[in-house]
């Protein structure tokens, strides 16, 4: 049996305390100057089926004993022009912090942007994060990969839907938006399917809202029936709903993770 109080937890225990001081999206959370923003390459690769590259954080710092993709914050070597896209600039940094995390060198412009997180608006901590797909060989991961002592206690190619079952029985910890980026991952027998299908969609946006469910925190996205429907202050959803209402949203008030997204 899993620990009660293990590092899986913790996403949820911090999100149900911050509930109180979420509140509704307003129009311009989304690109708001004031969240730091940081970038993460999901490196794939075909090997008993399509495989991803993921690093094990130290039981310390942000994400302490998460298993995460490469990736940090942008910092002020990456922007080369004030008002450059704030895109460009997160694909610089995802470059950089994957040098500098497990040796290994990529092309920025091989770089396909997936998705844009943005966490609920109301939170003390808030990280705007960029993901970004990249092809990435037997070879790479192991003669070219150099771990950071500080940054990385391990790291290992996971098969999405492992790591996902591995999760879910309590073993590893994810994040939101590592757990949902592995779902859709799933979905693809390998790494060309992957990147073409995020080559023709372009980016995702996720911006995200935080509900309180019948077993704890839900996190929903545009699509959702009740994306819009709290007030400042009302965070509660309502038990079930309806049968047929739209959904987006991760519940994450009990192991396994459930995900609903309507077609």
């Amino acid at each position: 049996m899993p620990d009660p109080m293990m590092p899986s937890d913790r996403t949820v225990s911090d999100l149900a305390r911050a509930l109180d001081d979420a509140r509704s999206r307003r129009p311009e959370d989304g690109a708001d100057p004031d969240v730091p923003v940081a970038a993460t390459v999901v490196l794939l690769r075909d090997g008993g089926g399509l495989e991803v590259l993921m690093i094990e954080r130290p039981d310390r710092g942000s994400f302490a004993g998460a298993w995460v993709f490469p990736g940090g914050k942008v910092e002020a070597v990456d922007r080369v022009a004030p008002a450059e896209p704030e895109e460009d600039v997160a694909r610089r940094a995802a470059v950089r912090e994957t040098q500098e995390e497990i040796g290994l060198v990529l092309n920025q412009d091989a770089l396909v942007p997936l998705s844009c997180w943005d966490p609920p608006p109301g939170l003390a901590l808030r990280i705007r994060t960029w993901f970004f797909l990249a092809a990435g060989g037997p070879a790479e991961a192991t003669a070219d990969m150099v771990l950071s002592e500080s940054e990385v206690v391990s790291a290992a190619w996971l098969r999405p839907a492992d790591a996902l079952a591995a999760h879910g029985r309590g073993e590893l910890t994810l994040y939101p938006p590592t757990w949902v980026t592995l779902h859709g991952l799933s979905m693809h027998v390998d790494s060309a399917s992957a990147l073409m299908a995020s080559r023709v969609t372009g980016v995702e946006r996720f911006e995200t809202v935080a509900r309180r469910g019948g077993e704890g925190p839900l996190l929903l996205w545009r699509g959702d029936a009740e994306y819009d429907t709290g007030d400042d202050g009302e965070n509660d959803v309502v038990p079930g709903g309806a049968a047929s209402a739209a959904r987006h949203r991760l519940d994450i008030g009990a192991l396994p993770w459930r995900y609903q997204r309507s077609e």
